[in-house]
């Protein structure tokens, strides 16, 4: 039995759901998302909440009952307060600049990096070092997040390169003499 699974997801004031088939919707304040749910997991909603239960006593019902309630609660999460990453540049003339919908990154390249910004996703530079990449779908965020991370990531010498605010880089010791 899933310990998560077995809560319902429960809905704030101003945000409704519906379930279509195996399609749960969820509106809000900042838009809507949806989710398709696996075929051996049924949702429905109730005045709790949206629940879900597993179709049959088989194991990848059950392996997929946490999963699918941490999918609609992330639907949830998102249309009211949404999701954001921050990353951090680190390195001399390394920096980031948002022209319109292109985010222009100076990575220590013979060329700039241009990262056209997908629909859905706003990315914000609080400083040339410093970018806040928001959104209401938690794994386009993080999506977008890992791919501007992919151009330079953190390298282990002298720990230049883009890295997740907070994220600790081991480092390594250069040739001895």
């Amino acid at each position: 039995m899933s310990r998560i699974g077995k809560k319902p997801v429960l809905l704030p004031k101003g945000v409704t759901a519906t379930v279509e088939g195996k399609t749960v919707k969820v509106k809000g304040l900042k838009g809507e998302l949806s989710v398709t749910l696996v075929e051996e997991i049924d949702a429905s909603v109730d005045a709790h909440g949206v629940t879900l239960t597993p179709r049959k006593e088989m194991e990848r019902a059950e392996q997929m009952w946490g999963l699918s309630r941490t999918l609609v609660n992330n639907l949830v999460q998102g249309v009211t307060n949404g999701f954001s990453t921050k990353l951090e540049i680190q390195g001399v003339g390394y920096r980031a600049a948002v022209q319109g919908k292109t985010l222009n990154l100076q990575l220590g390249f013979s060329h700039d990096v241009n990262y056209p910004i997908p629909p859905g996703i706003a990315i914000a530079a609080e400083k040339p070092t410093m970018l806040t990449i928001s959104g209401i779908d938690k794994q386009l965020v993080g999506q977008v997040a890992a791919e501007i991370r992919g151009f330079r990531p953190p390298e282990p010498y002298k720990g230049k390169g883009v890295r997740y605010a907070g994220e600790y880089v081991r480092r390594k010791e250069g040739k001895k003499k």
